[in-house]
C-alpha cells in the first residue's frame, strides 16, 4: 500500500509530490538517513494485514520433487537418531508460521533475531536454538510523552496502534491500561533491509513530527560484524508549531526471551553507565537449558 498525505519531502524527487513537506522543516532532518528511500516497502499503522495462505505444488511438480523428498527424509530421520531437531523440516507442521504483519527483523546474521512488526510490536522471537516464540511481548514498547509550553496541551501515548493480539485478555498484566492512543492513521512503516523507518506525522501530537530509524549490522564482506545481536532505533523530532515542547521518550522491555520466559523467575536487572557516559540496564536472564 502506498501512503498518501504529509510525510517526509526528499532531496530527490523519489517520492510522490503529495508526500513531501516544506523544505524548511526537511532542513532539520539528516538528509543522509531520516528519509525514506523510494524502494521501500510501506504500510500506514492501522493498516489490517492479509492472512498469507499456504501454497500447494501440483502433481508433476511433486514428481520432480521425489528425489529431493527422499534426501530431506533421510536426513530428517538421521538427525532425530541422534536426538537432533533438522534445521529444515518440510515434513513436520510448524507452529511458527509466517506472518503478513511482520516488518525487517531486529539482530545479526546467525544471532538469532527478533522480529518488529510494522505496527510496531515485538515478535517472533528466535533466541534460542530450534524454537520460535510466535506471540508478540505486549510489554516491549516505545512510548512518547509531550507537554506544551503552555502546559495546557499534553499528550501521551504508546508509539503502536492498540489493535494487538494479547490486549485486553487476562495475560496482559495490566498492559491494555496503558496509553494506546495512536490510531495509526496518519502514521507510516517504511522497510528496506536492513533498516526499517517509522514516521509519526502529527502522532499523537498534531505539531510534532516523529521519525524512528532502525537498523541491524548486515554489512558486505564483513562477517564478524554483521554478526553482532544488535539493533539501534534513533529518533529524530520536528517541532511544527509555535510552542515549545517537552518530550520525553521511554522504552520499556521484560526480560524474556519470548513467551512466558520472564516468569521463569531469577532474572536480575542491572543499571550501568559507561566511560564513555552511555546509561544502560543490563538484563540478565536465566536460561534453563534443556538436555
Amino acid at each position: 500500500d502506498m501512503v498518501s498525505g504529509t510525510i517526509f519531502h526528499c532531496r530527490k524527487n523519489s517520492w510522490p509530490t503529495e508526500e513531501y513537506i516544506s523544505r524548511s522543516t526537511l532542513q532539520l532532518f539528516d538528509f543522509d538517513s531520516a528519509a525514506p528511500p523510494e524502494q521501500a516497502w510501506r504500510r500506514r499503522l492501522n493498516c489490517h494485514a492479509s492472512i498469507l495462505k499456504e501454497f500447494s505444488i501440483t502433481f508433476t511438480e511433486a514428481i520432480k520433487m521425489v528425489r529431493l523428498g527422499i534426501r530431506l527424509w533421510s536426513y530428517v530421520r538421521e538427525e532425530a537418531s541422534h536426538g537432533r531437531k533438522a534445521p529444515i523440516d518440510p515434513f513436520t507442521r510448524e507452529s511458527c508460521k509466517p506472518s503478513a504483519s511482520h516488518g525487517v527483523p531486529l539482530g545479526g546474521m546467525g544471532s538469532g533475531s527478533i522480529s518488529r512488526g510494522f505496527r510496531g510490536e515485538f515478535k517472533h522471537f528466535q533466541i534460542v536454538p530450534g524454537a520460535c516464540e510466535t506471540s508478540p511481548m505486549m510489554a516491549n514498547q516505545f512510548s512518547i510523552f509531550i507537554s506544551r509550553e503552555s502546559g495546557n496541551k499534553k499528550y501521551a501515548s504508546v508509539l503502536s496502534p492498540g489493535q494487538h493480539e494479547g490486549l485486553g485478555k487476562p495475560s496482559d498484566h495490566g498492559i491494555s491500561s496503558w496509553g494506546w492512543n495512536l490510531s495509526g492513521q496518519h502514521s507510516t512503516y517504511h522497510a528496506l533491509f536492513p533498516r526499517a523507518w517509522t514516521i509519526y506525522d502529527g502522532e499523537p501530537d498534531p505539531e510534532l513530527k516523529v521519525s524512528c530509524r532502525q537498523i541491524s549490522p548486515f554489512i558486505p564482506h564483513n562477517y564478524r560484524d554483521s554478526s553482532l545481536p544488535t539493533a539501534v532505533f534513533v529518533y529524530t523530532l520536528v517541532n511544527t508549531g509555535k510552542e515549545r515542547a517537552k518530550v520525553s521518550l521511554l522504552l520499556t522491555w521484560a526480560n524474556s526471551i519470548g513467551g512466558i520466559s520472564h516468569l521463569s523467575g531469577d532474572h536480575v536487572n542491572e543499571s550501568f553507565i559507561g566511560e564513555d557516559g552511555v546509561s544502560g540496564v543490563l538484563l540478565h536472564h536465566k536460561q534453563v537449558i534443556k538436555p
